[in-house]
């Protein structure tokens, strides 16, 4: 077990049971090993004052944790895809050195499970050889989250992650690898990136990756807390936003991109001519396809 250098905190469980009809790409577990995100994106919905007492701007680690996740997953009943990533990103810049991310990856392996992942770093990339030993036996696949084809627009959005073009070529990587790779596009910004030109180059760079997938969602989600930190960063880089964003929205929680009848249009022809999946239920079928035999919940 690796020595942690970062701060800690305990934690009782890390690998929960999915809750009810929970459709969203096929999980039955949920597990996040490392709590707080350093990557400063400006319209994060975890600065929201509903979640005050998680410090989000500092990574820590669960204490114990590859002890905990190999005691929990030795007594599951069912074996099936774990997702994590939902929280905190498992590949935060501490993963290089600390591998808690990497062997918790083997822990899965190790006990017949699949895994479903979610970041927006590059880094997990370098996990391709346990993905391919999960995929032997379970489903494998990694989602990068992705804003935006300009890596200079992805900078003021992003400013503490690696760009996207660096999430295309890590996505490119695995890909090759055999690993099943998808792109979630989300979210797309009113008044910023909500165009069609950024939603066809996004879909292109993903297919010329290998990406099986994108799955979209056009807008934004802004509350109290959380609002005020990107409308701050709206006058920093996007003069006179914050006015549009207050007139149009208020105090709104969903805020959908007005333009979203066009986008989705756009991204629906797009997909199809390109090849990718986009509906939930069809990559979920690719997912599980060769693994129905398998002690799984595909539901």
């Amino acid at each position: 077990m690796p020595a942690i250098n970062i701060p800690t905190i305990p934690a009782k469980t890390i690998v929960t049971r999915v809750q009810g009809s929970y459709n969203w790409f096929s999980v039955d577990y949920n597990m996040n090993i490392y709590r707080g995100c350093p990557h400063g994106c400006i319209y994060c919905d975890s600065r929201s004052d509903c979640y005050r007492n998680f410090d989000f701007g500092t990574v820590k680690a669960k204490a114990d944790a590859l002890r905990i996740i190999r005691n929990e997953l030795r007594r599951k009943v069912r074996t099936g895809v774990i997702a994590t990533g939902a929280m905190s990103d498992p590949y935060n810049p501490h993963e290089q050195e600390l591998r808690l991310s990497r062997n918790a990856l083997e822990l899965i392996n190790a006990f017949g499970f699949g895994v479903s992942i979610a970041t927006k770093s590059p880094l997990a990339a370098r996990d391709a050889d346990i993905l391919q030993d999960i995929k032997a036996h379970s489903p494998a696949m990694v989602m990068f989250s992705v804003t935006t084809a300009d890596d200079k627009l992805c900078k003021l959005l992003e400013p503490d992650v690696a760009c996207s073009s660096e999430r295309f070529d890590a996505l490119e990587q695995l890909a090759c690898a055999g690993i099943f790779c998808g792109v979630l596009m989300m979210p797309i910004l009113p008044f910023i990136n909500d165009t069609p030109e950024n939603i066809t180059g996004i879909l292109h760079r993903a297919k010329d990756a290998g990406a099986a997938f994108v799955y979209p969602s056009f807008g934004v989600s802004l509350r109290s807390g959380n609002r005020e930190y990107f409308y701050h960063h709206l006058d920093s880089h996007f003069p006179g936003l914050r006015q549009m964003y207050a007139s149009r929205y208020g105090n709104m929680y969903q805020c959908h991109s007005p333009h979203n009848r066009k986008l989705w249009a756009t991204f629906m022809s797009t997909c199809e001519q390109l090849g990718l999946l986009h509906r939930m239920d069809d990559i979920n079928k690719r997912l599980r396809t060769g693994y129905a035999d398998r002690q799984l919940r595909f539901m």
